[in-house]
């Protein structure tokens, strides 16, 4: 048996490091919200030749648009901006064709109001208020302690400031957005890093009804060594399956599997590391 226990503020420190560096990129940095949450415009226009910048830049001033982003190669633009009329679109795509005498194709055009995304991220947030009620009512009947489902709900908040942390990062490092795909990984990963914990504390649950009271931390200790090759190779299986698609998947995707990556690790990593040892201090403190 490994005393895994023996380590917890190393485990502790760990994700001190992890979490604080990316509540500090929250704060700093925040994230890069996609058309959906902000509302907008996306254009993405194709010119029958090349063009120079500065002719872009003198329809834009002349129509009074706002542009937030954009993307230009000589012979096409990708503009996002802020919310425009049909209307706007038209004379904008006129100006251009006068200001660079070339015939504009419009490859994409398409307006999206914010409330999409205000009504997703509340819908979100009650459907997580709800689950996490849910599995603090289940584990306190299923284990017959508060402890082991408070345990539990901290792990995964532990998880959720992991993932949230490290996607403002990427957002700012690498222009990830935040769109509804990443709502839906951060809801897997959540559900993800429950179920490893519920193993390990229905072992626990299972020393103590069939050999008596001991040591919590023995029995934890023993739960952790029994387990924890089992939930690595099950993660290890998962990971491998994303590596893959992260790599061959394409961009539209990419950051959405990142996502479910690094909550599919933190939640391994979570269940043995964060809440069990959470439990062991619960359970001797209420002791005492």
């Amino acid at each position: 048996m490994i005393n895994f226990l023996k380590y917890k503020w190393v485990y502790f420190l760990i994700s001190a490091i992890v979490i604080v560096s990316g509540l500090f990129s929250i704060f700093r940095w925040g994230y890069r919200f996609s058309i959906d949450f902000v509302g907008g415009t996306n254009l993405d226009y194709q010119f029958s030749k090349k063009i120079v910048f500065s002719s872009v830049q003198q329809a834009v001033q002349k129509e009074k648009i706002e542009p937030v982003e954009y993307s230009f190669t000589g012979s096409a633009l990708s503009l996002r901006t802020k919310a425009m009329t049909d209307s706007q679109e038209t004379n904008f795509k006129s100006d251009l064709e006068k200001t660079t005498g070339s015939k504009v194709t419009v490859l994409r055009y398409e307006t999206v109001g914010p409330l999409l995304g205000k009504e997703t991220m509340v819908k979100t947030g009650i459907a997580s208020l709800l689950a996490i009620l849910g599995i603090l009512i289940y584990m306190s009947f299923a284990f017959k302690g508060f402890d082991y489902a408070f345990s539990a709900i901290l792990a995964m908040i532990h998880d959720l400031l992991v993932v949230l942390g490290t996607y403002s990062l990427m957002s700012h490092f690498y222009h990830a957005e935040v769109d509804t795909m990443f709502v839906t990984a951060v809801l897997t990963a959540m559900s993800f890093s429950v179920h490893d914990t519920i193993i390990i504390f229905d072992k626990i649950r299972e020393y103590f009804r069939e050999e008596g009271k001991a040591e919590m931390e023995y029995y934890a200790d023993r739960a952790l060594t029994e387990t924890l090759v089992r939930s690595v190779n099950n993660s290890m299986t998962i990971i491998f399956m994303l590596l893959a698609l992260s790599l061959m998947g394409g961009d539209t995707i990419r950051f959405f599997i990142i996502t479910l990556l690094i909550g599919t690790v933190t939640g391994t990593y979570s269940s043995p590391f964060v809440a069990t040892p959470i439990l062991v201090w619960l359970e001797k403190k209420r002791k005492k």
